[in-house]
């Protein structure tokens, strides 16, 4: 297992597309408890959003154990805070990036876990109203002023968080990971690293013309992290896999700093969740240098 660690490892390291086949889809030592490694902490959070208005969400900060308010902390942000933040489901970043952080594989990193709003109803009876694919979907920079106007400075209220965008982080799953993209692209000034997991680059809400706006459009300072596999969707959207295909072509012409790792999964995280702290390992890459 640590020779099969030790390979992707490597592959992750270049600019290429990489295949890892679906009977390799075990966790590693990194995805679970070990004895001796300090673990964080994870507190919810409440908040009500003025750009989202009436929208309501819970929102997760996970705290490793080696933060002491000394030095400001790196920061990575993830939406679909829950399906990230719980230990029991795919991705386990929590535990992850104990083992991680504890190697000094990646730095001391505040993470913040972001649900999607949510509209509450009048009526109580009533379901609330999802505003994912909105908040999402969505190619404005009106999420990314969300994070760096109301959710961050909230957080920065309480923990030292670094200045230095090299040390910022942003990452999603699916329309989570579009998102993530739009993110740091309207603000390569604030999030360098970007990571998506079969990220919905359709025309959802417009998202299929990145591709070709990565190629028009000058370079920029970002690193950038596509898993997708070819079983992902395909529907009256686009189809995810191809779409995915497309983006790290137009990376790869545009010389970005980026890498593809692909599989013939599905649609979620079984592929996604076991490589995760290889993802890590790449996406932080030299930042002790």
């Amino acid at each position: 297992m640590r020779n099969i660690t030790k390979i992707i490892l490597i592959l992750l390291t270049f600019t290429v597309t990489t295949s890892i086949a679906k009977d390799e889809f075990e966790y590693t030592e990194d995805s679970q408890r070990q004895e001796g490694v300090p673990q964080g902490t994870v507190t919810t959070y409440e908040f009500e959003s003025k750009i989202f208005k009436n929208t309501h969400r819970k929102y997760y900060v996970y705290v490793p154990a080696q933060y002491d308010g000394s030095t400001p902390a790196a920061l990575m942000v993830f939406q679909d805070g829950l399906w990230y933040v719980e230990e029991n489901r795919k991705f386990k970043t929590p535990i992850v990036f104990d083992n991680l952080i504890h190697k000094k594989q990646m730095p001391v990193t505040i993470g913040i876990f972001v649900d999607p709003g949510l509209i509450m109803p009048k009526d109580k009876k009533e379901k609330p109203i999802k505003n994912r694919s909105l908040e999402y979907d969505d190619l404005s920079d009106s999420y990314v002023r969300f994070l760096t106007e109301e959710i961050i400075p909230e957080v920065a209220k309480k923990y030292k968080l670094t200045n230095d965008r090299k040390m910022r982080a942003i990452c999603g799953i699916s329309s989570g990971g579009i998102c993530a993209f739009n993110a740091a692209w309207h603000r390569p000034d604030y999030f360098h690293k970007v990571m998506s997991h079969v990220g919905s680059f359709t025309n959802i809400r417009g998202g299929h013309v990145y591709p070709a706006m990565v190629r028009a459009e000058d370079k920029k300072d970002l690193r950038v992290f596509l898993q997708d596999g070819s079983g992902d969707l395909d529907n009256h959207y686009g189809n995810w896999w191809l779409a995915n295909q497309q983006m790290a072509s137009s990376l790869k012409f545009k010389k970005y700093d980026y890498t593809f790792v692909t599989s013939d999964a599905g649609h979620g995280g079984k592929h996604g969740g076991p490589i995760l702290p290889e993802s890590l390992r790449w996406l932080w890459r030299g930042w002790d240098e």
